[in-house]
């Protein structure tokens, strides 16, 4: 008992300290090491049993991924979407874990598209505390700050730049899943009082929105919880919400790790 309350202290301590924000880039930017040799070239999906795909570079950068996290906090449990895939869904850990998703948009990845993502989130009392997103394909990170130190970005190597949603414009734009049709899309944009849209993949919506470029990503079809976490909470520490169809913030934790419809809202 003391020695998790003693990891627990410390994680905490990371975490204020903006350490631990620091630590999970590195370890994300060294996932999208794994990931990037497999990026356009003969990558083999295959599909999982909830019908969605799955290659050898998610499997390797989760096992990386879960290692880095247990050298550094061995007593803060994971929940990943490739071991859930396998082994199925956990109870729900405690007050904290992690939630992780290692290529965010696999589809788009085998396709050779750019969106791509590596996503880490540490979640407290079901709420995202701190998280992290990596595109590897632009070679870029975004991650929340030490507690109430607002959002940062950088190129691979490059220092932190802060980040902040705009404030909401006269014609707000929303971005939305690739996997809508036009008449949906602009349905959906239009609901949330954008008079514009554009498609993207993965949870760079959220990074997107979190560094002042878009206003909202609105969805209405369900997600995984690793899809999410990571940058709800990057996109809260620029500023920005993430509110759930109650219109209460997005919380983690739920049953069979699935979000019901959501939307994310910069200023």
């Amino acid at each position: 008992m003391f020695y998790r309350s003693r990891m627990r202290n410390r994680l905490s301590e990371d975490l204020a300290s903006g350490v631990l924000a620091e630590a999970l880039a590195d370890i994300a930017e060294e996932a999208a090491a794994v990931i990037l040799p497999f990026w356009r070239t003969d990558v083999v999906a295959t599909t999982k049993a909830d019908d969605s795909p799955v290659t050898l570079a998610d499997q390797q950068a989760e096992a990386l991924i879960l290692a880095r996290l247990a050298e550094r906090w061995p007593d803060i449990p994971a929940v990943a979407e490739e071991a859930v895939a396998e082994h199925g869904a956990p109870e729900r850990p405690g007050e904290w874990f992690w939630l992780v998703d290692p290529l965010d948009g696999t589809r788009g990845f085998v396709q050779g598209r750019e969106s791509f993502t590596v996503n880490i989130g540490l979640i407290r009392d079901d709420a995202p505390v701190a998280g992290v997103v990596t595109a590897p394909a632009t070679r870029t990170t975004w991650r929340s700050g030490a507690s109430g130190g607002g959002a940062f970005r950088r190129r691979f190597g490059d220092p932190w730049q802060a980040v902040r949603v705009r404030e909401r414009p006269a014609a707000p734009v929303a971005l939305l899943s690739h996997s809508m049709t036009d008449e949906e899309a602009g349905r959906l944009a239009g609901r949330h009082g954008c008079t514009a849209w554009q498609g993207t993949d993965s949870s760079l919506k959220f990074c997107l929105i979190a560094e002042g470029r878009f206003d909202a990503y609105p969805r209405s079809g369900p997600t995984s919880e690793w899809d999410t976490a990571a940058g709800q909470a990057v996109l809260e520490a620029a500023g920005g919400r993430v509110m759930a169809e109650d219109g209460q913030p997005l919380r983690y934790g739920k049953p069979g790790w699935l979000n019901g419809g959501f939307v994310a809202l910069g200023g």
